[in-house]
């Protein structure tokens, strides 16, 4: 009999499912719903003839099958030369880094790298990748990447007003600015009551009043290259901070901002080898001066040192990480773009400064020969690619003849066409352009644009990897330094690592999908809109609500959108005083972070001792802001992974006390098919695609964070970013696009019933390992009948106060186990949080349990007296294959320290590139850069 892709993608087989129920004590699939969650949120199940909630959604199909309709579809998007611009240009991505990195599961299936000790080789790629975009601007310290630069953009917003206190609330921006970041800000500015004032500032200068910062474009949407150096000394001199949107491939050629001045730059790298996508994902940056680096929001990889005094890479900052910080976080991001900024600075290893310029000056020499063709026409005289024309009248039919030859332009008014070039222009292309404006070609003049003098991409690494023997082997080591998926279960509560199918991941790289412009015309992308409309549908009826939208880039993103909807919704019926957010203590820190910006107060719900929301405090909460509740924030299952009992009443408190309820959805793979937060209560939910619905994780981004909502938040959701008022939230109308083809397959492959059999699997799977480890670890909470949902919380505080061993020793000597740990110290310190998802197989399962039960073994020995803490197994690991040939005294043996399960044991052996790697070093000592070749060898 054939296996269904449901069949593939669920670990567990038939006889494994059962062994597992056996195990918890439960007799059927239908046994396991009544046990584990409310009755009164349940949708039938299983579901009567006729009365399948997901009846509207197709029936499985096979994997052929699924990649045969997709290519049909992206068949039919027309795949035309984009000359359009905006910050979103055609790139030759090397094939070596198509194949080795971007299609590679050992990159893909990463986890975000919060335990560098096994991520070195995704850590040191970001550091490349920081060292990059701070060469290139010319500032000090750059982070490991943005949602885009629209986004980048509105944090540069964001840290300036921090940074300028007393400075008023207005911003100034150049009327050159992309338009798309121009709406972003515009969104992210209102709620915090900051006040955006456009003006020509190359033609006008400063205005006048008090501001406390300046946001300029190099270059600018009209292609304009402006030297900022005189308006930046003079934001400076009124107290102001300067921050630039720059384009890295145009500052291998010219001045760059920091060297002018600024204090902030912004952007993007797709144009470094990152498909355009119809809008993403792509890795924004942002780059400060040393004074903002403690400031600076986002990831930050930084070098420190590990137990030998190694080298090592690690997450820099760590405390300014918003589930940390909370509503006091430095932004709301939690997904960053990392394997699009690996895949950037990997496209910069590749080339390096030479080959970067050589690709600069080509496409630049394109764009001279249009403008020396269009002569009196050319509106600007200095640009790097694009050319602003005037033609008065004839815009439309310049842009229309360029379409009917295969080429789209940009139309920016009646009178204006703009034509930008790029690294897959061609000489053809130019002489069709040329041929649309009714204009002859012409020998440019050749005035050369380059002014930078300062050397960039000097460190060997962006020299030693030219070739592709050389790129190969460099991936391949970097990759042999981490745990990604394809190695090992990653057991992350709230993260949801799961099987991310190839088949899944297979279209993402077709052009039909891949190149496509987001500001292309709607008639190309019949395929893509296809596949997005189709996903729209799907996911409200997965969730039960009536609207979605896709834009968000990040689940961080969707929550910020969905609680703009419901301020929105708040002020259009007059109700101006809702402006209090109530969120448990036991919420995700990304809630109260969006809260904070969409301008709302935090007040947190107390939670009782079994970890469920206090709903007699909610009331009294209620009861003290009366006419100021906007909203509660809910996960649901809740981050205690358990499923409260309570929920449909908390939301009726709510709601009569005028409130809407959000329901943050990075917890519905334990819903899916079973029960909708649209229909128990919920007014909004964000969710992840990148976890419930197969999107990888790629070491901590992409991700696409969808927001859906009930038919009456649906006029507030984000609107088109190139209409001003749209309140978009990304620089693309459907974010990030080119992923979405990974979600629309999983859905398509697995149907109604597989999905139902992936939540009951992820749930039974979570009770099956706190069944198995609660006697050696406490569950910490657990729901009626000692039920947990997709995750369970195992307590160590007890085991640490006795002994000493703390979870960073658990999670460290997992590693020499061949694991990745589950979650740390979140959402309670002290413990450690487990979801096994439905894509592990009973014998992955035990593996897991055997070695934490294992480990227990080991701390006993300690509780014992026959290790100290300070010298055992546990505070020493992770152990490396150089520890081993280094002198050795400690009280155990080489073999228990690498291979704890002793030398017959079966599973592969993983070698940590480091030891316990020295944190506060790292942060007292902050190097975010490429170190110096010394630095690796002087140990």
């Amino acid at each position: 009999m054939t296996q269904s892709f449901a069949d593939r993608h669920i670990g567990p087989d038939g006889a494994g499912f059962a062994h597992i129920l056996a195990e918890i004590g439960i007799a059927s699939a239908e046994d396991l719903v009544a046990a584990a969650l409310p009755a009164g949120i349940l949708d039938t199940y299983p579901p009567a003839a006729g009365t399948d909630p997901l009846a509207g959604l197709p029936p499985a199909a096979s994997e052929h099958e699924v990649l045969a309709e997709l290519a049909a579809l992206a068949a039919t998007d027309k795949v035309a030369t984009s000359m359009i611009g905006l910050g979103y240009y055609d790139t030759l991505t090397p094939p070596v880094l198509v194949r080795n990195l971007l299609e590679n599961p050992a990159w893909y299936t990463a986890y975000t790298p919060y335990q560098p000790e096994i991520s070195q080789g995704r850590l040191e790629a970001l550091l490349n990748f920081q060292t990059m975009v701070t060469d290139l601007t010319g500032m000090d310290v750059a982070n490991a990447s943005m949602l885009d630069e629209a986004t980048a953009a509105a944090e540069a917003m964001t840290l300036m007003h921090r940074a300028g206190r007393g400075r008023g609330t207005r911003l100034v921006v150049d009327s050159d600015l992309f338009p798309q970041t121009r709406t972003v800000l515009t969104t992210r500015a209102e709620p915090l009551g900051i006040e955006i004032v456009e003006a020509d500032l190359a033609g006008d200068g400063l205005p006048g009043g008090e501001f406390f910062g300046v946001l300029v474009q190099v270059p600018g949407a009209s292609g304009r290259v402006v030297d900022w150096t005189g308006v930046i000394a003079q934001a400076h001199e009124r107290g102001a901070l300067v921050a630039a949107g720059a384009d890295l491939l145009a500052l291998t050629l010219i001045t760059p901002p920091g060297e002018q001045g600024a204090d902030i730059c912004f952007g993007t790298t797709q144009r470094f080898g990152v498909p355009m996508g119809f809008g993403g994902p792509h890795a924004g940056y942002l780059a400060v001066r040393t004074a903002q680096a403690r400031q600076l929001p986002g990831r930050l990889v930084g070098v420190s040192k590990d137990a030998d005094g190694t080298l090592a890479y690690r997450l820099a900052l760590q405390t300014r990480e918003q589930h940390i910080r909370r509503e006091k976080a430095t932004s709301n991001i939690c997904t960053a773009q990392v394997l699009l900024a690996i895949v950037a600075g990997m496209y910069a290893c590749y080339h390096g400064a030479n080959g970067l310029r050589a690709i600069a000056r080509r496409v630049h020499g394109h764009a001279e020969q249009l403008a020396a063709a269009l002569g009196q026409a050319l509106v600007h005289d200095r640009y790097f690619d694009t050319v602003l024309a005037r033609v008065p009248g004839h815009a439309e039919s310049v842009v229309a003849k360029a379409a009917a030859r295969g080429i789209n332009l940009r139309l920016v008014d009646d009178d204006h066409v703009a034509v930008a070039c790029d690294e897959a222009t061609t000489g053809d292309h130019i002489a069709a352009v040329l041929d649309a404006f009714g204009v002859a070609p012409a020998e440019p003049a050749c005035a050369d644009i380059a002014d930078r003098t300062s050397e960039f991409l000097t460190h060997p690494v962006f020299q030693r990897y030219h070739t592709e023997t050389a790129m190969v082997r460099y991936l391949r080591a970097l990759s042999d330094k981490d745990i990604a998926l394809d190695r090992s279960m990653i057991p992350l509560g709230s993260c949801t690592m799961k099987l991310n199918a190839t088949a899944e991941m297979e279209p993402i790289t077709w052009p039909g999908f891949a190149r496509l412009h987001p500001y292309a015309p709607a008639t190309d992308a019949p395929g893509l809109r296809r596949v997005i409309d189709d996903l729209e549908r799907w996911l409200a009826e997965i969730t039960g609500y009536d609207s979605v939208s896709l834009q968000p880039n990040a689940g961080s993103q969707g929550e910020y959108a969905g609680l703009l909807a419901i301020r929105r919704y708040h002020l259009d019926r007059g109700d101006t005083g809702r402006d209090t957010c109530l969120i448990p203590s036991s919420a995700h820190g990304t809630n109260a972070a969006s809260a904070a910006m969409a301008g709302l107060r935090v007040e947190v719900v107390k939670c009782r001792a079994n970890g469920d929301v206090d709903l007699d405090d909610l009331r009294g909460k209620i009861a003290d802001h009366a006419d100021r509740l906007a909203c509660i924030m809910i996960t649901y299952p809740s981050t205690h992974g358990v499923y409260e009992h309570e929920i449909a009443e908390l939301c009726a408190l709510v709601h009569d006390a005028g409130g809407q309820v959000y329901v943050d959805g990075a917890n519905l793979n334990a819903l899916v098919g079973l029960a909708r937060p649209g229909r128990f209560g919920g007014d909004v939910s964000h969710l992840n695609l990148h976890k419930t619905f197969c999107i990888p994780h790629g070491g901590g981004g992409p991700g696409v964070g969808p927001v859906a909502v009930r038919s009456h938040l649906a006029p507030y959701l984000p609107g088109d970013p190139l209409v001003t008022d749209s309140h978009a939230v990304s620089a693309a109308n459907y974010g990030s696009a080119s992923i979405l083809p990974i979600t629309w397959a999983y859905i398509r492959m697995m149907g109604a019933d597989g999905l139902r059999r992936a939540t009951l699997t992820a749930i039974a799977s979570a009770n099956y390992l706190a069944r198995r480890l609660g006697e050696f670890y406490p569950v910490l909470y657990t729901g009626a009948g000692d039920m947990v949902a997709h995750e369970c919380i195992l307590d160590l505080r007890e085991i640490t106060k006795r002994t000493g061993v703390t979870v960073d020793d658990v999670a460290k000597r997992l590693a020499d186990y061949g694991f990745h740990a589950p979650t740390m110290s979140f959402p309670v310190a002290g413990t450690l949080m487990v979801e096994p998802t439905e894509s592990e197989d009973l014998a992955e399962l035990d593996e897991f349990a055997d070695a934490m039960i294992a480990i227990r073994g080991e701390i006993d020995r300690v509780a014992a007296g026959e290790w100290p803490v300070e010298d055992s197994p546990l505070r020493n690991a992770p152990h490396t294959a150089a520890c081993l040939v280094a002198d050795w005294d400690h009280p155990y043996s080489r073999e228990v320290a690498v291979y704890p399960h002793g030398l017959a044991h079966t599973r592969a052996k993983v070698w940590p590139a480091v030891r316990r790697i020295d944190g506060a070093f790292g942060d007292r000592n902050l190097v975010c850069t490429c170190p110096p070749l010394d630095a690796y060898t002087d140990r």
